[in-house]
């Protein structure tokens, strides 16, 4: 497919700057939306002067016209800090943008992938978690923002592909880390390296017995990139790194890393947090020819890197 120019909402975030990058590298036209609630100007700071690169403030929530030939659409606060913080707002990004985006696709043809997310699996009764599964959410429960307001997003895609023939892809997003996370963003990653540097205590919810899989930034993206020109089925995909760890063990990894004298101490577990977590990834794998390349110490030793500047201004 001859792709000239492509769509990211919130490309200014942690992970669609690094989508906007990619692109950029790969010949094309980008133009990044976002609002900035929680995506940083400073994430793409260095992209402004690229030609092909056109910053645009706005909020999906508003309809938007523009001549593309792809969209990504990412634009949603992706951690529990932020988005409860405005849990009505956050509802909103994903229901009303989703639609303003295939409404945009719709009208010009573009092919638009939306990023999801393992949390449509909620607190998963099956592990680990495969694209058939239907999930275990509770749809009035303090995370269900972002859990329903994500599988809405996944039910609008589908409809206007079966109903308006739009040429979609959906890609369940898990646990993802690395430079230009927010250090306040709340997620475990970055939660965990921020204090070891700062040698505060790390603070673990609950007994640290629950499970994450943590995929690298750069990882992820590949995966995405593929998925959007793969000429396959539109999904859903998962992706994430199938290796499965213990919120505690990340805790020591990370305190190990660092050199940190941090003491790990333990508060109660939020409300509906999942218990484990653990993509299985063998459709990205048969049908994008994806998996991880990056492990854990190496991807954990970048992002300290990038948290340790970022600490010091």
């Amino acid at each position: 497919m001859n792709v000239e120019r492509t769509l990211v909402t919130g490309g200014a975030g942690f992970i669609g700057s690094h989508l906007c990058e990619r692109l950029l590298k790969e010949g094309r036209e980008v133009i990044c939306l976002d609002n900035f609630f929680t995506g940083r100007r400073r994430n793409i700071a260095h992209l402004l002067r690229n030609p092909s690169f056109e910053l645009v403030r706005h909020d999906v929530i508003e309809p938007i016209l523009l001549e593309v030939d792809e969209i990504y659409n990412l634009a949603c606060p992706a951690s529990p800090v932020h988005y409860q913080h405005n849990p009505v707002k956050t509802i909103k990004t994903n229901v009303m943008g989703a639609l303003n985006m295939l409404g945009l696709a719709k009208r010009v043809g573009a092919r638009i992938l939306q990023a999801s997310t393992s949390e449509v699996y909620g607190d998963p009764e099956v592990h680990p978690q495969t694209e058939a599964y239907w999930g275990h959410v509770n749809p009035i429960g303090p995370r269900a923002c972002y859990d329903e307001g994500k599988r809405c997003a996944e039910s609008l895609m589908f409809a206007y592909h079966r109903q308006n023939n739009v040429d979609i892809r959906v890609v369940r997003i898990f646990n993802t880390y690395g430079p230009r996370m927010l250090p306040d963003d709340g997620r475990v990653v970055s939660n965990f390296i921020v204090q070891a540097l700062r040698g505060e205590d790390i603070t673990i919810y609950g007994d640290g017995g629950q499970t994450r899989a943590f995929c690298y930034i750069d990882d992820l993206v590949d995966g995405m990139t593929r998925m959007m020109d793969a000429d396959s089925a539109p999904g859903p995909v998962n992706l994430g790194n199938p290796e499965e760890f213990t919120v505690l063990d990340l805790a020591l990894l990370i305190k190990r890393l660092t050199n940190s004298a941090s003491a790990i101490v333990n508060k109660p577990l939020p409300q509906d947090d999942p218990a484990r977590r653990r993509p299985d990834i063998t459709i990205a794998r048969r049908d994008l020819g994806w998996s991880p390349a990056v492990d854990i110490e190496d991807g954990l030793k970048r992002t300290i890197e990038y948290f340790t500047k970022r600490l010091k201004g």
